[in-house]
């Protein structure tokens, strides 16, 4: 049996990017480097049984929703880079610790509104329209806002930490839509809903400039999350799976499950089930087996991987990355700043390569990759 796959961050300092091929340090050169990298033939050195394919599958990371207004980990304003003492919230302290989840829900109930109001950018519909070219095969994402099953819906998407648009309930596993969760949340914490009220009126959950953000008394990190130094987090209440309200699961004990709320419908402490957790993969917490199955099944079907937006710190993403670089695969990188272990993907390029042995290079997915985009298709019309 295989061992579970983990989200775990790597929070250390990453080294600055090597350019391959050398000349891809600037735009020009980006884009000339991807296009060869894209129209290239499959490698001969895949070890894989289907190397007639030569699509590419896109693993893209939090580096692509930038443009769209949201924080990502790694990037120029990014929060390990502004805040070196940032620590996620993990799966092992959300599940068993009260106040943890009145911490979490405090804070994405005030980063909840304008992740929900962004939308996807031109780096995400060029990803629609490279999958136009059949250059692509799918989408493998990091990324939980539903960005790319947005910008595009033909395209196979399958995300790998999961998306937030739901939440997941940890006793039944039924899912329940974060709108609606949201309106509840709105509803039992009548003063966070005055400030939160008050603060979108006044711009301060709208500018992702660090320095404004500070003036602000706030920080705003990935995933919808909203820092207020000094905020009473323990006065903030979250209501109980509503399927397990209604109907209580029995547990594995053989018990029935107690889910106990106050006289406003919030989940209270004597509760042993129904409580609702994004229905994300949280740092510390195992990836699906059929998910990370998917992954390496949408690997192992194409002849290149092209890594947009993304550090490759976590290794449930970086470890695909590795998977295709042992079968044989060129890899490509599009990613402002440092990869985790970058080197090692572009060892077997020769001296002479223009990018179809492989592409690192250093620039933003909605600059590069509309005009990659643009010179597929005046290519293909001649």
């Amino acid at each position: 049996m295989s061992k579970p796959l983990l989200r775990i961050p790597l929070t250390g300092q990453l080294p600055p990017p090597t350019f391959v091929p050398r000349n891809a340090n600037t735009a020009t050169g980006a884009i000339n480097a991807l296009l060869e990298f894209l129209n290239a033939p499959p490698s001969k050195h895949l070890r894989h049984s289907n190397p007639h394919n030569d699509q590419t599958v896109l693993l893209t990371g939090a580096g692509i929703s930038v443009a769209s207004g949201l924080a990502d980990y790694r990037g120029t304003n990014g929060t390990y880079t502004l805040n070196k003492t940032y620590r996620p919230i993990y799966y092992n302290e959300f599940c068993a610790n009260h106040e943890a989840r009145k911490r979490y829900w405090a804070r994405s109930f005030l980063g909840w509104t304008n992740l929900n109001r962004a939308r996807p950018n031109a780096g995400h519909y060029a990803v629609r329209d490279l999958g136009d070219t059949g250059k692509v095969s799918s989408v493998i994402t990091q990324n939980v806002d539903s960005f790319h099953s947005k910008a595009h819906p033909d395209l196979s998407t399958l995300e790998l930490h999961g998306y937030l648009r739901s939440l997941v309930c940890l006793t039944c596993r039924n899912e329940y839509p974060r709108d609606e969760f949201q309106k509840q949340l709105s509803s039992l914490n009548p003063a966070w809903a005055g400030f939160l009220k008050e603060a979108l009126a006044s711009g301060a959950l709208e500018t992702e400039h660090p320095d404004e953000r500070r003036k602000k008394g706030m920080r705003t990190n990935p995933d919808g999350d909203v820092d207020l130094p000094d905020a009473p987090y323990t006065t903030f209440r979250y209501p109980a799976c509503p399927t397990c309200l209604k109907t209580p699961p029995t547990l594995a004990d053989g018990s029935r499950a107690m889910i106990d709320i106050d006289s406003e419908g919030a989940w209270v402490e004597t509760s042993n089930a129904g409580i609702l957790k994004p229905a994300v993969i949280m740092f510390g917490e195992s990836i699906s087996q059929p998910v990370k199955e998917a992954a390496e099944r949408a690997i192992d079907e194409v002849s290149r991987v092209l890594v947009l937006g993304s550090s490759l710190a976590t290794y449930s993403a970086w470890r695909l990355a590795k998977r295709a670089k042992d079968n044989g695969m060129p890899i490509g990188i599009l990613n402002i700043g440092g990869v985790r272990g970058e080197t090692e993907f572009f060892t077997n390029a020769s001296d002479d390569n223009k990018g179809a042995e492989g592409v690192r290079c250093s620039d933003s997915a909605e600059k590069i990759l509309p005009e990659v985009v643009q010179l597929l298709k005046r290519d293909g019309m001649r």
